[in-house]
Formats: C-alpha cells, structure tokens, sequence
C-alpha cells in the first residue's frame, strides 16, 4: 500500500510550480503509474458526510434501556411523559439542553429530533408569516440571505429551496468578513445569515471574541433581520486541554441592546443517535413567543418521552461533557490520521492547505485553484466517495474550483488511512496536470 506513495528524492521538497517541464512530466507519469495501482485495488470507501461511526452510536446504546415499564414516567412537574402535552419541553430536558447552550432553561424551547428541521420550519415561518408580526418574507420580494463561505451545504439548500438570494461572505479564522457584513445589512431586503460559529463546517474555524461582538452589535435596516446562529458542534471538542471558547451570543446580544438579533439552535444528533436526538432553539422572550405561535398549530408536544430518556442518560452537563470524551477518543486519531497523511505527503509542494481543526467533524482542503472537481472525481474513480465539490458554497457552485471537505468520522481508522493516501496521489496528479496546462 505504501510503494505508490514512495517519491523520488530529489522532488520531495520541492514546490511543483518550481519544476520544470521535464520533472513535471516524469512526475505525471509516476503518478499515473500510481493511481493506477489503487484502481487496481477496487477499493469502495465513503468520505462524503460527517456521519458518527458505529462505535459513536454505540456510546449511547444504554439510553435504549434506560426507560424502564416499571419506571416512573413522570417529568418532574407530575405530566405523564407517555402523553399528549407540554408544548416547549419537559423543564428537565431544557435544563439540559440549556446547560448545552449556556443559556437559562426559559429562553429554550425543545423540539423534535432535528435542528435542520426547527430551521427549516423557522425559515418557513418567516417566509409564510413573517417575523414577530412583520411582514412575510414572501410578500416582500427579492429578499436575501448572507451565507459564510465554505459552509453548511444544507443551510444552503434551504435557503435555496425557499428562493431567497444568497450572497457569499468570506471566511477566515476569525469568523466571516464582519467588515462585509456590516455593510450588507444596510440594505432592508438583507434578512439574515446563516453561521456554524464553532468548529464550524468544514473549517473547523471558531469565531473570536471580537467576531460574536460585532454580531451582537449589528444595526441591519430590516428589524426582521435574524442571526441563524446554528451552534451544532458547542461540545464536540476533540481535545480536553486544546478546546476553542466561543462567547455566548444571546448574552452578547442583551448587552448590545439587541435581545432579539439571535435564534440559536442546537441538537444532539451527534451526541446521541442521528435522527433519535433532541433538538433546541434558544432566544429571547418576545421570539419564542413568536415560534409558539405556529408551534400550537402545529402539535401538541414532541416525544417526550425521548426528552425524558436524554436527561436520565447523560443527567446533566457533567454527563454530556464525559460522554463527549469518549466520542473524542473515537474520532481523535481519525483527524490525526488524515492531518499526518496531508502534512506528510503535500507539506510544502505549493499544492493545497488545509486546516487543523479542535474540534467538529471536517477538515477544510483548498487545492490550486479549478482543481477541486477534478480532485473529487479521480477520488471516485479510485473508489473514494466525497462530498462533491462546490457543495460548500451557495448554488454548489465554488468560485474559484479549490474547496474540499473532507469527512473524516464514519471510515474506520484502517480504511481512513487508505482513503486518506488514495486523496494525496489524485491531488497530486490534478496539479500536475494543471500546471502542464498552464
């Protein structure tokens, strides 16, 4: 597995856009010869989502029995958790969430078992029947949103699905181009932004103090202006002495004057199980009031039930911060894996950069610039699977060709190790083949 990645000696350190055309050439060929070999080995491995692995769902098989028929199935306030009611969740599940949050159990709401959903629906409502008795998004025409880039592919899609026009905004380690936020807010047809603003996805990026200030200091002309402040990685550290801290939005907003800038939202997709976890919103009074006015129509109460399994699994923050250690552990030599190879074999070719993330579930890969797609498909035809590229910005549609996501959860460490190798040679080959184009 390790001779196709074997370089000749004389090229190791130095950058491709140094070579001449000759050693480019012969590069290409032992390359080719390379990528060859890996087809060869008819491998199928999947890179393409930022799925927890079998041994992450399996943490949390213990809350499959941790409801019992002889069990006391009452919240703490006497309601019978097998039953129709309590519309915004049990107050011991908001106090867990809450802590999640670092937020007071009065400013959160539970949902069902998604975040994507609660902002889908969120979205829905403002376009449908505004915000806090404003006029409807939908009414107003030609609204737009600010989408941070690279991103979230689904907050994207979302914002795609409803029509609404979506403007990049640079990334870097800081958080977005604030300078470019605050400028776009000025136009009233600006109604929001979508931020992953810790460990954020596929940066891994961790927004600074000065960053979430600016937010909470924000003066857009439309008073139906909303943060989507989708805080999805808050405890997804992947080291217990290297942790980035993010301040707290709400509070930031409350002292800025504006209490009513933010909807946080927050889940334990990742925690938990996918798809079986619970799933939060926090914000003012006067908003969630405003998120209750359809959630009535709406039903009767979320699974409570799944509420109640949650607080008596992990108990309290303390809980879910241990819990998260063993995820950590889990996921820890993954991204070291990945980070080894990349820094092993690209570390100064000039042919990409990538981060080195805390915490979350991506790292962000940047190649030469029109490389990504091409990147991507040599990595299929390999036998790895990606997530496409251009999927980490609005449209799908990446400026520059050059970003890449990569998923290092799901795969096993073995199987990582040899997607992770199978990735160096196909951007090696690309930039190769670019610079002799060039």
């Amino acid at each position: 597995m390790l001779a196709y990645l074997q370089h000749e000696e004389d090229m190791i350190m130095k950058k491709y856009s140094e070579m001449s055309r000759e050693e480019l050439l012969t590069l290409k060929e032992e390359l080719e010869k390379q990528f060859a070999e890996i087809k060869a080995q008819g491998l199928s491995l999947d890179m393409s989502r930022g799925k927890p692995s079998i041994d992450q769902l399996n943490l949390s098989m213990g809350m499959m029995d941790v409801l019992k028929s002889t069990d006391d199935l009452r919240c703490e306030t006497g309601v019978d958790c097998r039953n129709y009611g309590v519309l915004d969740g049990i107050p011991e599940a908001k106090r867990l969430l809450g802590e999640m949050s670092e937020v007071d159990p009065d400013k959160i709401i539970i949902y069902g078992n998604s975040s994507l959903n609660v902002m889908f629906d969120t979205l829905a409502r403002c376009m449908g029947t505004g915000v806090m008795g404003m006029e409807a998004w939908a009414k107003q025409g030609g609204i737009k949103f600010l989408c941070p880039v690279p991103g979230y592919d689904r907050h994207f899609k979302m914002t795609e699905y409803f029509g609404i026009e979506m403007i990049n905004i640079p990334m870097s380690e800081d958080g977005p181009d604030m300078d470019m936020v605050e400028e776009y807010v000025k136009d009233p047809k600006v109604k929001g932004i979508w931020c992953v603003p810790k460990y954020s996805n596929p940066q891994g990026y961790t927004y600074s103090d000065a960053t979430v200030k600016r937010f909470a200091a924000l003066k857009p002309a439309a008073k139906d202006f909303r943060i989507f402040w989708d805080n999805a990685y808050s405890i997804h550290h992947l080291y217990d002495d290297n942790q980035d801290f993010l301040l707290e939005i709400l509070d930031e907003c409350e002292k800025a004057g504006n209490p009513d800038l933010v909807y946080k939202f927050t889940s334990t997709s990742k925690v938990s199980f996918p798809g079986s976890g619970i799933a939060a919103v926090a914000a003012s009074k006067a908003n969630l009031e405003d998120f209750k006015t359809s959630m009535v129509c709406q039903t009767i109460g979320h699974d409570k039930l799944n509420q109640l399994r949650h607080v008596r699994f992990f108990k309290d923050l303390n809980g879910l911060h241990e819990h998260m250690r063993k995820h950590a552990e889990i996921l820890r030599p993954k991204f070291e894996m990945v980070l080894n190879v990349l820094d092993q074999e690209l570390s100064g070719l000039g042919i990409g950069e990538w981060t080195k993330p805390h915490g979350g579930y991506f790292i962000a890969f940047d190649s030469l610039e029109g490389c990504a797609k091409a990147i991507v498909a040599k990595a299929k035809e390999a036998g790895v699977v990606m997530t496409g590229a251009g999927a980490t910005y609005p449209y799908g549609k990446d400026p520059k060709d050059s970003n890449i996501r990569i998923a290092p959860s799901f795969p096993t460490v073995e199987d990582l190790a040899a997607a992770a190798k199978v990735f160096v040679v196909c951007v090696k080959l690309v930039s190769v083949e670019k610079l002799l184009a060039e």
